[in-house]
């Protein structure tokens, strides 16, 4: 039986995460820091954060497996630095500090591109966040490269909405890694890898999640 952190469960693959975690007779306990309230269940916790301010001695910590599904755009951001600070440095806070307090097993919601030594930005961040997670030790350490993601968001995103639709009319007759991803895919590849954590560094493309 497994008490499992998720980061990021108010975004699209996170509130799916989170659902299907309190749904799995394997968990024992979900802890979700959030910076809003979520619909309160008799195993969550759900610690009010603020990610600049992290308190990292606090006991719910220690869990045995890590989700990572924080993430934003530069648009939504503002500025480069501050969609670094999201996508690179709080995934790596919150990695860092489950280790610290025990975490054997890790999955990371990265993106389809993720490559450390890219010009652009989004795919260098994601590549980046990879390599400072993996250099932490996790014994179980799994990453999940989606394309584009499919489901219903909170927050409209014009693009996103353009290039779904476009993606959904195509998808029967393009490969399967530039397929849509759909949100669910996802969320059901995060919670297997964490709970089976499964020795080593593994990948899961977005062919696999199509």
């Amino acid at each position: 039986m497994t008490h499992l952190i998720i980061a990021g469960a108010t975004g699209l693959v996170g509130r799916i995460t989170l659902a299907k975690a309190l749904a799995d007779p394997r968990v024992t306990h979900v802890t979700a820091p959030t910076r809003s309230a979520l619909t309160p269940h008799a195993r969550l916790t759900n610690p009010i954060v603020d990610y600049e301010a992290l308190p990292t001695d606090a006991d719910w910590w220690r869990a045995d497996a890590v989700i990572c599904a924080l993430g934003t755009t530069r648009a939504k951001a503002g500025s480069d630095a501050a969609f670094y600070r999201v996508d690179h440095d709080y995934p790596v806070m919150v990695a860092q500090t489950a280790r610290a307090h025990g975490a054997q097993s890790m999955a990371l919601v990265s993106a389809i591109g993720a490559d450390a030594r890219s010009r652009l930005l989004y795919n260098r961040t994601k590549g980046e966040v990879e390599a400072s997670i993996g250099a932490l030790g996790y014994p179980s350490y799994t990453i999940v490269r989606p394309g584009l993601i499919g489901g219903e968001r909170q927050e409209f995103r014009p693009a996103e909405r353009v290039s779904d639709a476009i993606l959904r009319v195509l998808g029967p007759v393009l490969p399967r890694q530039w397929r849509i991803s759909p949100a669910e895919n996802i969320a059901a590849a995060l919670i297997e890898a964490a709970l089976a954590a499964r020795p080593g560094r593994h990948i899961v493309s977005a062919a696999q999640l199509a």
